[in-house]
C-alpha cells in the first residue's frame, strides 16, 4: 500500500550568462536549441512555445520506469519572463506539480536568469532536493551552450 503524503517546497536558482536577454530567451524558446540542453532524449521531446502551448519530455529510466514531464505555458513576455505549470509523472502516476517563473534580467551585456519554482511533491515519488538538483543541472547545461555561443 502506498503511503499518501504531500510535501510543499519552493526554491530559487540564479545564473549569470555572458549574452544579452534576447539570446538567453531564444535558447529557452526555440525547441531546436532547448532540446540540446534540456532533454536527454530528443525523440521523446516536443515543445509548442506559446501561451497555452505544451512542452513534453518522455524518458525511460535505467530501472524501466517511464517518466513524463509536461508543462503548460501560462505567460510569455519575450526577453523578460516565462511562467509555466508542470506535472511530472512516473509510470502514469502524478509525482509532482509545480509553478515556475523564469526571469531574464539584463546585467550590462549579460543576463541574470532567475528561476523560481513552487511545488507539491506527492507520496514520496520525487524529493524537493532532487528537483532542485536536476533544475540546477539544466541551467548549467544552458550556461555551457551560451558560453560556447558567446565564444564564437
Amino acid at each position: 500500500m502506498t503511503t499518501r503524503s504531500v510535501v510543499h517546497n519552493s526554491f530559487t536558482l540564479e545564473r549569470e550568462y555572458p549574452l544579452p536577454p534576447v539570446e538567453v530567451f531564444e535558447a529557452w524558446a526555440n525547441p531546436r536549441i532547448k532540446v540540446r540542453w534540456f532533454a536527454d532524449n530528443a525523440v521523446g521531446y516536443t515543445m509548442d512555445f506559446r501561451p497555452g502551448g505544451l512542452e513534453q519530455n518522455d524518458a525511460t529510466l535505467p530501472d524501466g520506469k517511464r517518466i513524463t514531464w509536461e508543462s503548460l505555458y501560462r505567460e510569455i513576455v519575450p526577453d523578460h519572463r516565462i511562467v509555466y505549470t508542470s506535472v511530472l509523472s512516473e509510470d502514469g502516476t502524478v509525482a509532482t506539480l509545480t509553478l515556475t517563473t523564469v526571469e531574464f534580467v539584463p546585467e550590462g551585456t549579460s543576463t541574470r536568469l532567475v528561476l523560481t519554482e513552487a511545488g507539491a511533491y506527492l507520496d514520496g515519488r520525487e524529493q524537493p532536493a532532487w528537483r532542485e538538483e536536476g533544475t540546477a543541472g539544466w541551467l548549467d547545461k544552458l550556461g555551457q551552450h551560451l558560453t560556447e555561443k558567446a565564444q564564437v
